[in-house]
């Protein structure tokens, strides 16, 4: 199997393409905006055309109305992949969402469903009274993690309120990763900041002139929870703020490209320092040359076991 991962605009869709041309491979998604039907633009998703060339999966097969977990995608990752490699193809998981990939590769934490009264209790709190809560139950955790992450320290407290026991000791008993089941050839593309950061903004300004605001318009139409995953991807609040004339068109641009970049750094950070050290590292820019050779040679590397 191969994986191809990195932040966004990194160039990871047209390396995953042309590895698959040279395969016989499937696509198969590992980003987690992408996941949703409703943003096929802003979420920067392979278009119709390039969906129908290359055979891909796990790409805008979920209504925007619900919300994709990590253990949910994962299950649906791994399923694709047996039925990839059943065919006698190369499975190419594509994506910059580290937490996906973690989940696929070295599983989930058992952690027993959560009192719906504890969930709802901590999910209720202000982040700041959530946060000393937990450093008083875990403080390894409180430590570890921003104060004002809401959706983390959340999570946190009501795990150990409710079972009685840390996350982090959860997590080493992890469960379901294929990592030890597969040949895995992993390549991170982690070209230079500055161009990295000018690609972001490039790509946010191509993303309103062809369809992205008409996109967020027909999401906002339908009204959905303001706190589902997508309705806080990168770009639709910038956008959001456009449609209802908070923003001029200018400034919206401004906000949606400091988004992105500031999420492109975060994925970069990740992608840097967490993988293991048998992952290839591609810290150049790829010309169309250079991706053509890449990905043959992580062909070569994936069909040889």
């Amino acid at each position: 199997m191969a994986l191809i991962a990195g932040p966004t605009a990194s160039g990871k869709s047209a390396l995953a393409v042309a590895l698959a041309a040279h395969s016989n491979g499937v696509v198969i998604n590992a980003d987690a905006s992408q996941v949703y039907r409703d943003l096929r633009i802003i979420s920067a998703r392979p278009s119709s055309a390039e969906e129908q060339a290359t055979e891909h999966q796990l790409f805008g097969h979920i209504d925007g109305a619900e919300s994709c977990s990590a253990a949910q995608w994962a299950a649906e990752a791994r399923a694709a992949i047996a039925d990839v490699h059943a065919q006698d193809r190369l499975p190419i998981l594509v994506g910059g969402t580290g937490l996906y990939l973690r989940t696929l590769l070295d599983g989930i934490a058992p952690v027993p469903d959560i009192n719906p009264e504890i969930r709802t209790r901590a999910r209720a709190l202000p982040v700041t009274e959530a946060y000393a809560a937990l450093a008083m139950l875990d403080p390894e955790a409180a430590g570890r993690l921003n104060p004002a992450d809401t959706t983390r320290i959340a999570r946190a407290l009501e795990v150990i309120q409710s079972t009685g026991r840390p996350l982090t000791e959860w997590q080493k008993d992890r469960v379901g990763g294929i990592s030890t089941d597969i040949h895995l050839v992993a390549a991170t593309l982690l070209p230079p900041r500055e161009w990295l950061n000018a690609r972001c903004d490039t790509r946010f300004i191509a993303m309103l002139d062809q369809g992205g605001i008409g996109e967020v318009e027909a999401l906002l139409a339908r009204r959905l929870d303001p706190a589902l995953p997508v309705m806080r991807a990168i770009g639709v609040s910038a956008v959001t703020a456009l449609i209802k004339g908070d923003l001029s068109r200018s400034a919206a641009i401004e906000s949606g490209q400091i988004a992105t970049r500031q999420y492109a750094k975060r994925q970069y950070t990740w992608f840097r320092n967490q993988p293991p050290p048998d992952w290839m590292r591609i810290d150049t820019t790829l010309d169309n040359d250079a991706v053509n050779n890449l990905a043959i040679k992580l062909r070569n590397m994936a069909l040889t076991v």
